[in-house]
């Protein structure tokens, strides 16, 4: 099922053009258009989910596809030495595209701290 108003559903239909990096019956996964690391994508899964928060048991196969695929394409992209993960989920986690999407991030230098906690 896709939305369609949504920008991440017109990617995947191709109504709108993407840096494709992968693509099977469950999920799609293109570059970022506003990285913010030398490695920087996206991926998302091919039906329409608006959050993490949205996600059922009938979604396990197409999460676990998203979490296994990460790996295999972070090294493909010269992450050989770790990435990051990032999943933000409704207003207060800043999600902006209400489509359920898992940000790869990395490069061959460390990131910054993701999250700084006052002592």
């Amino acid at each position: 099922m896709h939305d369609p108003d949504c920008i991440f559903c017109k990617i995947i239909d191709g109504r709108i053009p993407s840096r494709k990096l992968y693509e099977d019956d469950l999920i799609f996964a293109f570059h970022d258009i506003r990285p913010v690391a030398p490695v920087h994508f996206l991926i998302i899964p091919k039906a329409h989910i608006p959050t993490l928060s949205d996600a059922e048991t009938a979604h396990e196969a197409m999460l676990g596809r998203m979490l296994t695929k990460a790996g295999d394409l972070a090294r493909e992209a010269g992450c050989t030495d770790g990435f990051r993960t990032l999943i933000n989920c409704g207003r207060v986690g800043r999600q902006e595209v209400y489509h359920l999407h898992m940000h790869v991030v990395g490069g061959p230098d460390p990131l910054p701290p993701m999250i700084v906690f006052e002592r």
